[in-house]
């Protein structure tokens, strides 16, 4: 029994948190949380928590819609009417983002109870895809530009197609490629303008008649619609050249509140992104599903060492290399593109197989699944190309939208994910769908953490 501690449940995954709480031997503190007819989140947390050491768990899948008929526990919250307590129960349907206020609500209740530490323990990171997009020197990455016909050598042409754009100038790219308009160079245009004032009097523009002269006519051809002000107006320009003016910076935002609200550290499991802990001031620990996946591997699917470990893209390739390389199992990857065949219309994804699988096992590695096209789309190439059986291997499960749908339909002949986020509407849906269970590895992190010791010991294996 682990002393000094409270463990809190959010809403989205009380059966996890009573998993960690048996495995500790301590019981789950109380708390009430609620909402209102309003959609606003109440939390009330009813055991002391001063002085103490508090971990909240909170997952963040999808809740149940309110035409689909089922309820998890924690989906009937009690409704206030009033600024009491009293209410009815109704049924509230769960968001990624109401999870995320619900979380930090909780937080700032135990730092305002004078706890110890705060431990904001998620077993799938909130926001995990949506990183902090690199800046250049002049701003947010480009976006492809599209040239209509009839504007310019470069008509019907894109300039950049991808969220890079080369530093050296090629033929017909203006000079100041980060400054330049469509078909305009910069410098020539700011220094007619400059010229211009030297030698035309002091007017707006106009001679003597009322009419436009001819250097400001001269500009306004060479500029179209826009002023010298667009130049000088490095935001402005941005716009003008294809750049991303206003770029969300979910990543460092949700460090951020996580960090205001009360956060001391933040214990999660398989990033997606790995960046995610630079955005914190405070530690953060990012527990691997990969020994329990390993374990599923040896003792799960017979002659093993005969399979083949695949990467559905390549953003996953370092994560199935690692398996494949402790195991000692062959490696392929699935490139994918996606490339449109005209600028005009939607990109498609074209898949690509690097590696032999024909007559062999085949297991898919990969972090988080949701809506599960890449995953599916990747076990039917493989198919196509001769594996005898394909296996998925995910650590998060979140399976929203048609994503249980494409699964049955699809080739796989079974899909393995954690119990990071709950899957029992997902199991009685899928008569394909495996879960192990992770709560065991996030509460001897939290018995560590509290304790003082290290949490890497836990995954010094071979």
């Amino acid at each position: 029994m682990v002393r000094n501690i409270v463990i809190l449940s959010g809403s989205s995954h009380p059966a996890f948190v009573d998993s960690i709480a048996s495995t500790l031997g301590v019981p789950p503190s109380s708390r009430m949380l609620a909402k209102f007819s309003c959609g606003e989140t109440r939390c009330e947390i009813r055991d002391s928590v001063r002085g103490k050491d508090v971990y909240i768990v909170q997952s963040f899948g999808v809740g149940p819609s309110p035409s689909s008929g089922c309820r998890r526990r924690g989906d009937l919250q009690r409704v206030g009417t009033d600024g009491g307590g009293g209410g009815s129960e109704v049924e509230q349907t769960h968001t990624v983002n109401d999870y995320f206020i619900e979380l930090c609500i909780m937080i700032s209740a135990c730092k305002t109870g004078s706890a110890k530490t705060i431990t904001a323990v998620l077993p799938l990171f909130p926001y995990s895809r949506q990183p902090d997009l690199p800046f250049s020197h002049v701003g947010a990455p480009r976006v492809g530009v599209w040239h209509p016909q009839g504007h310019g050598a470069r008509s019907g042409k894109v300039d950049y197609m991808f969220e890079s754009v080369p530093v050296t100038p090629g033929p017909n790219v203006p000079r100041t490629a980060e400054l330049g308009s469509a078909g305009v160079d910069v410098g020539d245009v700011m220094g007619r303008v400059a010229s211009a004032k030297e030698t035309q009097p002091a007017s707006k523009g106009t001679g003597e008649s009322g009419r436009a002269s001819p250097v400001a006519e001269h500009r306004r051809q060479l500029t179209g619609n826009y002023t010298t002000h667009d130049y000088e107006n490095p935001s402005l320009v941005m716009t003008l050249q294809g750049q991303k003016q206003f770029m969300a910076q979910a990543g460092s935002l949700v460090a951020d509140l996580l960090t205001c609200a009360g956060a001391d550290r933040v214990l999660t499991c398989d990033l997606h992104e790995s960046a995610y802990q630079g955005f914190f001031d405070t530690p953060v620990d990012n527990l691997y599903a990969r020994p329990l996946l390993q374990r599923y591997i040896q003792r799960k699917i017979p002659n093993y060492r005969e399979a083949v470990i695949v990467s559905p893209d390549a953003g996953g390739a370092k994560r199935a290399t690692a398996i494949a390389d402790n195991l000692g199992l062959a490696f392929a990857l699935i490139h994918k593109e996606r490339r449109p065949p005209k600028i005009s219309e939607t990109p498609k994804a074209t898949m690509m197989l690097v590696g032999n699988v024909a007559s062999r096992v085949c297991i898919l590695i990969d972090d988080l699944v949701d809506t599960a096209k890449t995953i599916t789309r990747a076990a039917n190439l493989l198919k196509r190309e001769g594996a005898v059986q394909v296996v998925a291997l995910l650590t998060h499960g979140v399976l929203s939208g048609e994503a249980i749908a494409r699964i049955n339909a699809s080739a796989l002949d079974r899909m393995v994910v954690t119990n990071t986020v709950p899957q029992e509407k997902h199991r009685a849906l899928c008569p394909k769908l495996e879960v192990l269970d992770v709560s065991g590895t996030f509460a001897e992190a939290i018995r560590r953490v509290h304790h003082g010791e290290s949490v890497s010991m836990l995954f010094q294996y071979d």
